[in-house]
């Protein structure tokens, strides 16, 4: 009998490192602009658009797919952080770190508004909110994060600092860990005085997910 194992293993090896690319260009490109064509994530991964609409049958297929990779890396850096024994402000910053440097958390959000979501992702994004209050609550019980700041308050500095992008090699990353540092220095207890006004309400966050898209039940 002849064995087919191997062929079928390396074409399965190609579509996913062709899934991969896909994504990674189409990662880059949303995150600067939700509304940029499917034509220039097909230029970006240097793949014919007709080989990206094979596994992607719309543009709001491929915006699903990217959300629900980002919220599943966004999770994996939340479970890491809960696992992780050092010290608690060391953990946290290193968190805060892991999840700026992969832009999870900031493209899911990002997207928001820009597709219907499924009920999948839905879960995905309440998992990632109980795990990401369940990392913040650590840190505060552990005294090495101010009290007066909320999770959802992290979630719009986190991405405040990732719509830091720039020219050159590295695309901004220097100068966003330079701020996510004078971030960390503000957030770390006792804190330097009291914060104004009221902290980010998770309703308006999770609002963000009924947006244009979702309300006209999406777009070719």
């Amino acid at each position: 009998m002849r064995n087919t194992e191997g062929p079928l293993s390396g074409r399965r090896r190609e579509a996913a490192r062709h899934d991969a690319e896909i994504l990674d260009a189409a990662r880059e490109v949303f995150l600067g602009n939700p509304a940029a064509p499917v034509s220039e994530v097909a230029a970006r991964a240097r793949v014919g658009i007709s080989a990206l609409y094979r596994r992607y049958a719309s543009k709001e297929d491929l915006l699903r797919e990217l959300a629900r990779d980002g919220l599943v890396r966004y999770i994996a850096e939340l479970e890491a952080a809960l696992a992780d024994d050092r010290d608690p402000w060391t953990v946290y910053a290193d968190c805060l770190a892991r999840i700026l440097d992969g832009g999870s958390q900031a493209l899911a959000q990002r997207l928001a508004g820009t597709f219907a979501p499924t009920p999948d992702l839905t879960e995905l994004a309440k998992r990632a909110g109980m795990l990401a209050a369940e990392v913040h609550r650590k840190a505060q019980l552990g005294k090495a994060l101010r009290e007066d700041v909320t999770a959802d308050d992290v979630v719009l500095l986190l991405e405040t600092l990732s719509a830091i992008a720039m020219p050159g090699d590295d695309g901004g990353r220097a100068l966003r860990h330079r701020y996510l540092a004078l971030f960390l220095q503000a957030l770390r207890a006792p804190g330097a005085g009291p914060l104004p006004g009221h902290a980010a309400d998770p309703a308006e966050l999770a609002a963000r997910w009924r947006g244009e898209a979702a309300t006209r039940g999406g777009t070719r």
